[in-house]
């Protein structure tokens, strides 16, 4: 059997936001599978996966740069706020992201890419800015869309300045249409993923593997309710079809006017349009989303659960 460590309860309860002695006792219940374990605490309605509770560690900034049928977004780390704002860092931040329009979009062929100002690959011109700056930088993140016809558009949240922020979205639609009319209903569906995340464009895109994971808690959280398997039954499909409804963007109720869904706005913008409108393509980078923060208490937290 796997041992508990201090380590796992940490990580689990970073993930989960579920109490320390819950995540002990849901590792102990799952041979330490962290997974297994978050889906455990979800089907005893001790958390939810959708409110996790860790707090991003990443600062810099998110850059974006392009405009018509193509564009990038970029995520460029640093230790600190204070250095996100220094003027070099931002001008870096930038140009990496003018740089990412002539690659494929890769952190690996940006990395390599030439930096027009310095003569040098941008990954060494991050070094440069390291050994100056004196904070460490790492570009962590990187996505790129292009269109033949129609447009990428593009929103920045928390705008630090021109083109970047602390998150940056793109979204691609295929359309013979008017570009205007194709820039702003963009911008708005843009503007909606910020605020909504979603999992997929379609629920048919939805990974197989989440919506799986997805329908395993439904199943254990209906045979919490005792009721038959043929009720049960009914209920998770009742659930899955919400599930998806909730994740993929075009099925979501619009922010900006939620009595329409995102693909139901879309299609009343193809009219104005003059031609169909089809979503193709979406990235949305949130900074330092997925690095977890230390618990300045944790010490505390760790000498109560071996005490438990």
């Amino acid at each position: 059997m796997t041992e508990i460590t201090a380590a796992l309860v940490k990580e689990l309860r970073e993930k989960s936001g579920a109490g320390m002695m819950d995540c002990k006792k849901a590792l102990l219940e799952n041979n330490g599978d962290i997974e297994a374990s978050i889906d455990w605490l979800r089907a005893k309605g001790i958390s939810k996966a959708d409110k996790k509770a860790g707090r991003a560690a990443a600062e810099g900034l998110i850059a974006i740069a392009g405009a018509g049928h193509k564009a990038v977004v970029v995520e460029l780390n640093s230790e600190t706020d204070f250095v996100a704002r220094n003027d070099a860092f931002q001008d870096l931040v930038r140009g990496i992201a003018n740089v990412a329009l002539t690659t494929d979009g890769s952190v690996e062929a940006i990395s390599a890419a030439t930096y027009p100002a310095s003569g040098k690959p941008v990954a060494d011109t991050i070094k440069d800015a390291i050994a100056t700056i004196g904070e460490n930088m790492t570009l962590r993140r990187a996505a790129k869309l292009e269109v033949e016809h129609g447009v990428v558009a593009t929103y920045i949240h928390n705008a630090a300045g021109d083109g970047i922020g602390k998150l940056g979205v793109l979204v691609a639609l295929k359309s013979e249409g008017d570009k205007a009319v194709l820039t702003s209903i963009g911008r708005q569906v843009a503007m909606h993923i910020a605020a909504t995340n979603p999992l997929a464009i379609r629920a048919e895109e939805v990974d197989p593997a989440v919506a799986e994971r997805e329908r395993n808690v439904f199943i254990e959280q209906a045979r919490e309710s005792g009721k038959p398997e043929a009720i049960i039954e009914k209920m998770v499909d009742g659930r899955m079809r919400k599930f998806f409804e909730e994740v993929a963007l075009l099925s979501q109720a619009f922010v900006i006017n939620p009595d329409l869904t995102v693909g139901a706005a879309v299609e009343a913008a193809a009219k104005e349009a003059g031609a169909k409108i089809e979503v193709v393509g979406m990235a949305r980078l949130l900074l330092g989303e997925g690095v977890e923060k230390e618990e300045s208490d944790f010490a505390a937290e760790v000498a109560a659960v071996a005490k438990g």
